[in-house]
């Protein structure tokens, strides 16, 4: 059984898509379909930046997407590739879901596109800058992730201070969890990491604390731009970020999605999910971010990450 997984947050780099809309008529189809959905010059500056306004999370989760989706949409039109027929789930990480979403058909793309350009916008406004963080730790697992996070805020309160969120937003792989919070409180686990089990803590270079309680007021917005959204059910399940399950009703993805705002990424629970229901190959598009973790998280699979003309020429072979 097979996976198709689509990257998150991250995997963003000025260039992104270039060659692929070189070589194919079906990639510059879909990054001028993104263009007009949104009213901008998106794929210019995914092509030739400047990185920074690349980085804004409202222009990196719909370049991101549209990147992905473009390149399984060249293994589909020119390679002859179905989803329907090649994949029995799919599965993205954090924005990933929805290109997910869109690749299995419960989503156009312009749709798809306009959300992600909305919650984008939505997460960098529910805390003002500075204020909050994200920190990778290294090293140590979910467990530890969760001791770390608890034992921050309980020292800012020992010193003094305010109550503070610290929480765990993605469990990546056994040797990777983020954290994400109050900067203040972040900036505490960081501090305390190694001495509790974590082999190294990075701070991580985003604009906002996503996935943490702080993006409430991004939920509400997302809660009422999904309402408003045509989506249909896909043509295979999808793993839901939040609680690491094949969904397939359109009401009950609504509802997942809006949870995911302020809820932690299931990754690696998502990915055993996926291969207790049998998958043993797991297909990146857009990325080779999810593969590495894929790996980490079990051995006896197969990954392929898809970015180029040749990747996807390997693709088609193997399928």
């Amino acid at each position: 059984m097979r996976a198709f997984i689509f990257p998150g947050q991250g995997s963003q780099s000025v260039g992104m898509g270039k060659a692929l809309a070189d070589a194919s008529a079906t990639a510059r189809e879909v990054f001028a379909e993104v263009d007009e959905a949104l009213g901008q010059h998106l794929f210019r500056l995914m092509s030739e930046g400047p990185a920074d306004d690349l980085l804004l999370t409202e222009n990196a989760q719909p370049a991101i997407m549209a990147n992905a989706i473009a390149t399984l949409r060249v293994a589909e039109k020119e390679g002859g590739i179905r989803l329907a027929d090649k994949a029995d789930y799919v599965a993205g990480h954090s924005l990933g879901e929805y290109t997910a979403l869109c690749a299995a058909g419960a989503l156009d793309l312009s749709t798809t596109a306009r959300l992600l350009k909305r919650r984008g916008r939505a997460m960098q406004a529910a805390v003002p800058v500075g204020e909050g963080a994200m920190a990778a730790l290294l090293g140590t697992d979910l467990e530890k992730a969760q001791v770390i996070a608890g034992a921050a805020v309980d020292a800012i309160l020992a010193e003094g201070g305010p109550e503070l969120i610290c929480t765990v937003a993605n469990d990546n792989d056994p040797l990777q969890v983020v954290i994400s919070g109050h900067r203040l409180a972040i900036e505490k686990a960081i501090a305390l990491a190694k001495d509790l089990g974590a082999k190294r803590a990075v701070l991580l270079p985003v604009s906002a604390p996503f996935h943490c309680p702080l993006m409430q007021p991004a939920a509400e917005a997302m809660e009422a731009a999904l309402l408003d959204a045509d989506l249909r059910a896909p043509l295979v399940p999808v793993f839901a970020n939040v609680d690491a399950t094949a969904v397939a009703d359109p009401g009950a993805i609504r509802h997942l999605l809006v949870q995911q705002v302020t809820g932690m990424v299931r990754w690696r629970e998502s990915v055993l999910a996926m291969h207790a229901a049998g998958v043993d190959h797991f297909v990146e598009f857009g990325g080779k971010v999810l593969s590495p973790m894929v790996k980490r998280i079990t051995l006896d699979v197969e990954t392929t990450s898809v970015i180029t003309m040749d990747d996807i020429e390997g693709l088609i072979k193997v399928l």
